[in-house]
């Protein structure tokens, strides 16, 4: 009786042990983009009519130092810039973004900008608008 016992306690102790071996399988649909990605990606990107992507880069760096950013990292060969800033009023806080230039067609450059206020996502499109129109700004002083 006790060895039944014994051997009921080991295979509950190996079926617990092989169950929390195994990997959670991740759903089918963990990539795919959810309504609100796609909404907040049309408020993060812009077309220009530029045909320079190195002077839409410069545009972009521009824009984010009358913000108040410092900038991190300007690649121009991926059309990369990331930069950050201390947020008011609390100066502990921090601001994040990564800015993407690419040509979308011939004359014209898309840039998407995505920002992050302590690791979270900003989604508020006013944000976005701010960014865009300080950006209008400098790509307009670039070419005149």
């Amino acid at each position: 009786m006790k060895q039944h016992r014994i051997r009921g306690i080991v295979a509950i102790a190996v079926l617990v042990i092989v169950q929390g071996c195994t990997a959670p399988q991740p759903s089918v649909d963990l990539l795919a983009p959810t309504e609100a990605q796609m909404k907040i990606r049309s408020v993060q990107t812009r077309s220009f009519d530029m045909k320079d992507r190195q002077a839409a880069m410069r545009g972009v760096i521009s824009a984010l130092q009358d913000l108040g950013f410092i900038i991190e990292r300007a690649n121009e060969p991926l059309g990369l810039v990331t930069a950050a800033r201390f947020a008011e009023p609390n100066f502990y806080d921090v601001v994040g973004v990564t800015v993407t230039v690419r040509q979308e067609a011939e004359g014209r450059m898309m840039i998407r900008a995505n920002a992050i206020y302590n690791n979270k996502p900003i989604e508020d499109p006013k944000v976005y608008q701010n960014f865009f129109a300080t950006l209008e700004r400098s790509l307009f002083a670039i070419k005149h």
